[in-house]
């Protein structure tokens, strides 16, 4: 498999002059650990990590918490911001690890364990097309898939078709589920707000032709509304 098969098509990203405080609540109110950095373009510039936000003020201020914690639990974040004065651009990475969508899963695997990462972006032409985080790689891992290449094929197709279906369905947010392909067969991982939005999005999947069978992995938006 690669990279196409199974990285997210629709990222959640941020331009250079965000604010760090607008990223912190990007990365809580979406559930994830770090958000690219792109300009008007679509042009991959760096991405801001959870690491980065964190090396960029002192561990400890007064009060006894520390800063991260007390940003995270949704306090002090304006107060972050107006003191610190800083920008996406100055926080994220710029040297950022990447891959195209002919980028073999193995390949990603050995890049994720040997820098240490959580998420490679994946880039065509340097423009921001998707991105794999480890947890796709489960996902990949889980469907089991080995598939001629002629199956491979196919699946790829199906799966662009059943994004689209979940992305059309009302009342389902697509941004919060990954669909892994194989052999006809559907996994969809990700989280819901509601019984009602997971039987949608089983709906949806099992009326795209040509799929065989839908298996839902969808957990359920934690009250806070972050995860990682």
């Amino acid at each position: 498999m690669q990279a196409r098969d199974v990285m997210t098509r629709e990222v959640v990203s941020a331009r250079p002059d965000t604010p760090v405080a607008e990223v912190a609540r990007l990365m809580m109110a979406r559930g994830i650990s770090g958000v690219p950095i792109v300009d008007d373009g679509g042009t991959l510039l760096g991405l801001v990590s959870e690491g980065d936000l964190l090396r960029r003020v002192e561990p400890e201020r007064s009060g006894g918490r520390s800063w991260w914690l007390r940003l995270f639990a949704g306090e002090n974040a304006e107060d972050f911001v107006k003191t610190e004065g800083r920008h996406a651009r100055d926080v994220m990475t710029k040297e950022v690890v990447t891959a195209t969508p002919d980028t073999h899963l193995g390949e990603i695997a050995r890049l994720l364990e040997s820098r240490r990462i959580k998420r490679v972006p994946v880039v065509e032409g340097g423009r921001l097309v998707g991105i794999v985080s480890r947890a796709n790689l489960l996902h990949a891992v889980a469907a089991n898939p080995a598939p001629a290449p002629e199956t491979a094929v196919q699946d790829r197709d199906l799966r662009d078709a059943v994004t689209k279906a979940l992305e059309d369905a009302p009342g389902v947010s697509a941004m919060q589920m990954n669909v892994v392909v194989a052999g006809g067969t559907v996994d969809i991982w990700g989280y819901v707000h509601t019984d009602a939005e997971r039987d949608a999005a089983r709906v949806a999947a099992e009326n795209v032709p040509g799929v065989r069978h839908v298996q839902l992995h969808l957990g359920t938006v934690p009250a806070a509304g972050y995860w990682v």
